[in-house]
C-alpha cells in the first residue's frame, strides 16, 4: 500500500530512558510502514537538555507554537541522583513545566478504557477526565534554603515603585522557603477551556481548590472561574443540560471515589498532577491514560502521562527482557496524527489514527497484553508478553485494518 502523505509536520520532542527505547519500536513497527511521516525533531532526551542548557526545551515549545501540533516522549525531571548519574551542570525543572509555561493552556488527561481491566473503585462506570492547569503555581516556584534566623517577608514592587510587603515567617533557626506566582490572564485561559471542554464532550465540570486556607491564591481561582462562567457559559450549560459547580478540593475526592465517573475535574496544576496519577491507577495504569495540552491558540501537545519507567531501562540496558506498557505514548502519537490530519484535511491521517488505537485496545481485549496489565485483568488465559511483541502485535491488528 501506498504510504500516508503528511503536508505539515509534527514537532517531535523525544525523551528519555525505557520510554525513548518504546518511542523509536512504535515509530518503526506502526508508524513508518504506513506514513510518509514529517516531523521537526527536538531531542529532550537529558544529555542534549544539559549540552543546550536546556535551550532545546525552550525551542521545542517555540516550534509547537509554530506547527500548532507536537507529540512528546516522556522526559527525566532531574533529582539531586539525577545530577549525580548524568554529570549534570544544574538541575533542571521539569521539562513538561517549561513547556507548558510557554504554551500556556490546559492539560485534559482521561483513562483508556479497555475490557477486561476493571477500576478499582468499583462505582466507576465511565472515565474520570482531569483537566490541569498547566501554567504556575509549583512547577515555576523560587526556592530558598534558609540558613539561620531572621525574617522572610513576600515583597511586590509596583511599576510605581511602591512596594507591599506581607510576613511570611520570623525563623529562629534554619529553614525553607518557596514563592510561587500565577496570572489572572492564565487562569481565566485555564476557566475558559475547560468550560469549553466541556461544552465539546458534553459532560459536567467540577473545580476544586482549598480557598477556605488559601484566601487569596485559590480564592483567586474560584471568583475567575465563577465570573466566566456566569458572563459567558451560564446559558450554554443550561442548554446543553449539563453542570458546573465549584467545591473544596477534599470535598471533591470524596464525591469522585462515590460517584459514577463521566464529568471533568479541574484542578490546579499539581493538583491536577497528583489526582490524574490516582485516576490513572485506580482506572488500570499510568500507562493507560491520554494527556493533551491545549493551548488558548489552539496549539494542542499530546504525551504519556506517565514516567520514564527508569527501572526497566536498566534490565534493558543489561540484556534483559521487559515487558513495558507503551500505550499511551502510542495513544500520544495517534491523537497528534489525527488533529495534525484534521487540521490539514488528510482523512488518511484521521482514519490511521483511528485504527491504530483500536488496533492497541482490541490486542489487549483479545488476551495479548505486557506485565502490569496481565496482574491485573479480569479475562482468562491472558498471553502475557515483552515491550517489543506487544507492539507487533498491535502491528499485525494494525495492517488487517488497514487491508
Amino acid at each position: 500500500m501506498d504510504k500516508i502523505k503528511m503536508t505539515t509536520p509534527l514537532v517531535e520532542m523525544d525523551g528519555d530512558e525505557m520510554t525513548r527505547i518504546l518511542w523509536k519500536m512504535i515509530k518503526d513497527e506502526l508508524l513508518l510502514p504506513f506514513i510518509d511521516l514529517k516531523t521537526e525533531y527536538y531531542d529532550l532526551g537529558l544529555e542534549y537538555r544539559d549540552e543546550t542548557r536546556d535551550q532545546v526545551t525552550i525551542d521545542s515549545a517555540n516550534a509547537a507554537k509554530k506547527y500548532g501540533v507536537a507529540v512528546k516522549c516522556a522526559t527525566i525531571t532531574p533529582n539531586a541522583a539525577r545530577m549525580d548519574e548524568y554529570h549534570l551542570k544544574e538541575m533542571y525543572k521539569s521539562p513538561n513545566a517549561t513547556i507548558r509555561a510557554i504554551l500556556d493552556g490546559t492539560v485534559f488527561r482521561a483513562p483508556i478504557v479497555v475490557k477486561g481491566i476493571e477500576p478499582t473503585v468499583k462505582t466507576w462506570k465511565k472515565p474520570i477526565t482531569i483537566a490541569r492547569h498547566a501554567y504556575g503555581d509549583v512547577y515555576k516556584a523560587s526556592e530558598m534554603k534558609v540558613p539561620g534566623a531572621g525574617k522572610a517577608e513576600l515583597v511586590f514592587t509596583g511599576e510605581d515603585g511602591k512596594e507591599v510587603r506581607e510576613l511570611i515567617h520570623e525563623f529562629d533557626g534554619p529553614g525553607i522557603l518557596q514563592g510561587m506566582h500565577n496570572t489572572e490572564r492564565s487562569i481565566g485561559s485555564f476557566a475558559r477551556s475547560c468550560f469549553n471542554y466541556a461544552l465539546e464532550t458534553g459532560q459536567d465540570l467540577w473545580f476544586a481548590t482549598k480557598d477556605t486556607i488559601s484566601k487569596k491564591y485559590d480564592h483567586t481561582f474560584k471568583d475567575i472561574f465563577q465570573e466566566i462562567f456566569d458572563a459567558e457559559y451560564k446559558e450554554k450549560f443550561d442548554a446543553a443540560g449539563i453542570e458546573y459547580f465549584y467545591t473544596l478540593i477534599d470535598d471533591a475526592v470524596a464525591r469522585v471515589i462515590r460517584s459514577e465517573g463521566g464529568y471533568i475535574w479541574a484542578c490546579k496544576n499539581y493538583d491536577g498532577d497528583v489526582m490524574s496519577d490516582m485516576v490513572a491507577t485506580a482506572f488500570g495504569s499510568l500507562a493507560m491514560m491520554t494527556s493533551v495540552l491545549v493551548s488558548p491558540d489552539g496549539t494542542t501537545e499530546y504525551e504519556a502521562a506517565h514516567g520514564t519507567v527508569q527501572r526497566h531501562y536498566y534490565k534493558y540496558l543489561k540484556g534483559e527482557e521487559t515487558s513495558t506498557n507503551s500505550v499511551a505514548t502510542i495513544f500520544a502519537w495517534s491523537g497528534a496524527l489525527r488533529k495534525r490530519g484534521k487540521l490539514d484535511g488528510i482523512d488518511e491521517l484521521v482514519q490511521f489514527a483511528d485504527k491504530l488505537e483500536e488496533a492497541t485496545i482490541e490486542t489487549i481485549e483479545s488476551g495479548t497484553m505486557t506485565k502490569d496489565l496481565a496482574l491485573i485483568t479480569t479475562l482468562e488465559n491472558v498471553n502475557t508478553v515483552n515491550s517489543e511483541d506487544f507492539i507487533k502485535a498491535i502491528r499485525v491488528l494494525l495492517e488487517k485494518k488497514l487491508g
